[in-house]
């Protein structure tokens, strides 16, 4: 199964970077007309805003899980930075555990794989799934669910 969400990346990409523009010509239209405040308090707001979309988090994910391999691979969807990309690619039979948090009354969520090596468990990075529908959050947790049962 192959699981993605380009599609919700790449509109909260632009309702990121439209409503930023939005609020930087306010705010600069403001210092023209002499509002100071009113442009002080329009920085405030993108402050906020940029703030939101860090907690936030979101990531690009894209879940496989074919041929007795688990890989995911993701990006910081939001942000100023070029992108890094990172993946987790190991064989099904190491996966020991997958632990999904929900917070914020499940609006953000996090994944964190636990998996078996030679020297014990090991733990991978949380990586948020914050940005993926709630539909694919279910299948990937359905997923991994179904490979622990194994």
């Amino acid at each position: 199964m192959k699981i993605t969400n380009r599609k919700s990346t790449a509109r909260l990409k632009r309702i990121f970077f439209l409503v930023s523009v939005v609020i930087a010509i306010a705010a600069l239209m403001l210092f023209w007309f002499d509002l100071t405040i009113y442009a002080l308090i329009m920085i405030g707001v993108f402050s906020l805003w940029f703030l939101f979309f860090l907690v936030a988090d979101y990531q690009y994910i894209e879940y496989i899980d074919e041929n007795d391999k688990i890989i995911l691979r993701y990006y910081k969807a939001v942000g100023f930075t070029q992108k890094e990309f990172s993946s987790i690619e190991f064989p099904v039979a190491l996966l020991k555990d997958a632990q999904f948090e929900n917070s914020i009354f499940g609006k953000l969520s996090d994944l964190t794989l636990i998996v078996k090596t030679k020297r014990g468990v090991a733990e991978y990075p949380s990586i948020s799934l914050s940005a993926v529908p709630y539909k694919n959050r279910k299948r990937i947790q359905q997923s991994l669910k179904s490979l622990l049962d194994m």
